[in-house]
């Protein structure tokens, strides 16, 4: 029963989509904001914390402010999630604009894609 159970999970995890969308990078000591988007939530936020830690972040400016205030000062928030019926090939247009759209609203610098 185990081994069924344990092959259900793996088929689970394997089957799930990834939840596509908008998300901020936040410094509670500086106030200051990034915003960035992509097709798989939970891969931006682990690829951006593994380079940050790693000190190979891509923006500069994120990565001083890690390296000066260190990663308890800083979140990552989901800001919106695309619709699970948006069509594959409107997504990166998409997410380009939602973007775009989170940057003037949160007042914030858009990190690279």
């Amino acid at each position: 029963m185990a081994a069924a159970a344990r092959k259900t999970a793996i088929d689970e995890y394997k089957n799930r989509k990834p939840h596509r969308g908008v998300f901020a990078v936040r410094c509670s000591a500086t106030r200051h904001v990034w915003v960035g988007a992509s097709p798989n939530l939970e891969a931006a936020r682990n690829g951006a914390w593994f380079t940050l830690r790693a000190g190979s972040h891509r923006d500069a400016a994120l990565q001083a402010e890690w390296r000066e205030h260190g990663e308890a000062s800083f979140r990552y928030d989901i800001l919106e999630e695309l619709d699970d019926d948006v069509l594959p090939m409107a997504v990166p247009d998409l997410l380009k604009q939602k973007k775009r759209e989170w940057a003037l609203k949160e007042q914030a610098r858009t990190l690279l894609p």
